[in-house]
């Protein structure tokens, strides 16, 4: 996978849009946050928002307003909670999820900028035409959900060797590229000599299904979609697959340590915050086409070694050695 930094040309540039920034000029700036789950899904991304936002001189409750938008998940509500905040004349949008919070601002709105901080392929998706210059109103950061899922197959077929058929958990409503994250995993897949099954869930019941059907398939290991839905229940996943006795792979972490076998991603609140300061530089007035779309540069792997033990594998040492962080 390629990882590119790119840096971003901040000039002072003329307030953009004028007519919303004339309307705040003369009061503290509002922005909205827009999340498709709940904002404790990612427990440190507002912090990390907060972060940027205060390096580009913004302080909420300071100098800065905030007004929180989330559908708890409910992909349908999107469309009206991102309505709602161009109806309250934010100066700028952050959108975080996978896809579908940032489509429903860009929507709602060509003049309001727009700050994604987003799972998928941004340019795929049609967020943007290009990750260089971005089109309007619309740029932010691509977490690129599509180019890790093989990644993180191949991380698991590693670990699990015998894992002649491996089970994909994704969310087709919420996430934007469900269907070529899945198509590029079945690929990974066939040059692995594997099998791939995919399996969709919205909702805890179709969760809880499509563990029914992981079992009956005869499912040896699950990767699990980096859907901030699907995040937002990792509990629930999590102790479905220690019941089945299911190697798995996720996208963060905070999955790991809550019993999850593996992850493997990027490092997320780095992007968080970038997406912060990119909302920042907007209220000084940048604009949002001179604001490149950034991909990830730092990625981390982390193992819990307890989960290993429990599931009876003996983590390779070359994986051991690889890994950026092993719970014990």
């Amino acid at each position: 996978m390629r990882r590119r930094n790119f840096i971003a040309g901040l000039g002072g540039a003329a307030a953009w849009p004028l007519a919303v920034r004339a309307q705040q000029s003369a009061a503290r700036p509002v922005i909205g946050l827009l999340n498709g789950v709940s904002f404790d899904t990612y427990p440190g991304s507002m912090v990390a928002i907060r972060q940027g936002l205060r390096e580009a001189g913004f302080v909420e409750g300071q100098n800065l307003t905030i007004e929180y938008r989330t559908a708890n998940g409910r992909a349908d509500q999107l469309p009206e909670l991102a309505a709602d905040l161009v109806r309250r004349q934010v100066a700028v949008i952050i959108a975080i999820g996978a896809g579908a919070p940032a489509q429903a601002a860009k929507a709602a709105t060509a003049t309001i900028p727009i700050v994604f901080a987003n799972g998928g392929d941004a340019v795929e998706s049609g967020l943007v035409k290009s990750l260089n210059r971005p089109e309007a109103n619309v740029t932010g950061m691509s977490f690129a959900t599509a180019q890790l899922a093989p990644k993180r197959l191949e991380l698991l077929c590693e670990m699990v060797l015998d894992a002649d058929v491996i089970g994909y958990l994704d969310n087709s409503r919420l996430t934007v590229s469900a269907e070529s994250n899945f198509k590029g995993l079945a690929a990974a897949a066939r040059a692995l000599g594997r099998k791939v099954v995919s399996f969709d869930s919205s909702t805890d019941a179709e969760i809880v299904a499509a563990f029914a059907g992981i079992a009956e398939q005869r499912v040896r290991a699950l990767v699990i979609s980096a859907d901030a839905f699907l995040i937002s229940r990792r509990v629930l996943i999590i102790a479905l697959a220690e019941q089945q006795g299911l190697p798995t792979i996720h996208a963060t972490r905070d999955e790991v340590a809550l019993g999850g076998l593996m992850s493997y991603g990027p490092i997320v609140n780095d992007m968080y915050r970038q997406a912060g300061v990119y909302a920042g530089r907007i209220l000084n007035g940048a604009k949002p086409e001179e604001l490149p779309v950034l991909l990830p540069t730092r990625f981390e792997l982390v193992i819990n070694n307890r989960a290993a033990k429990k599931l009876g594998i003996e983590i390779p040492l070359p994986m051991l050695i690889r890994a950026d962080a092993v719970i014990e």
